[in-house]
């Protein structure tokens, strides 16, 4: 994976979790791109890289799907 060339912007608090957890899984963002669209969130890459650079806000849905996909809680998302 490139290392993030810009600073993380402030539209939301989950995206730097959430690129942490994909990391220690080992798992790709095409990877959890179709995890979300099985569970019914269709989002595209541009849209997960801007949510992970924190450039663009995440909904409710997508953070409760997030949490199940990493197996753990909204709450821990949030943290």
């Amino acid at each position: 994976m490139k290392p993030r060339r810009q600073e993380l912007g402030n539209k939301n608090i989950v995206g730097n979790k959430i690129t942490q957890l994909r990391q220690e899984k080992k798992i790709k963002q095409k990877e959890l791109l179709a995890k979300l669209q099985t569970k019914g969130i269709d989002i595209n890459p541009s849209s997960l890289s801007k949510l992970e650079g924190q450039t663009r806000p995440v909904t409710d849905i997508e953070l409760k799907t997030l949490a199940e996909i990493f197996e753990i809680s909204a709450d821990d998302l949030l943290k």
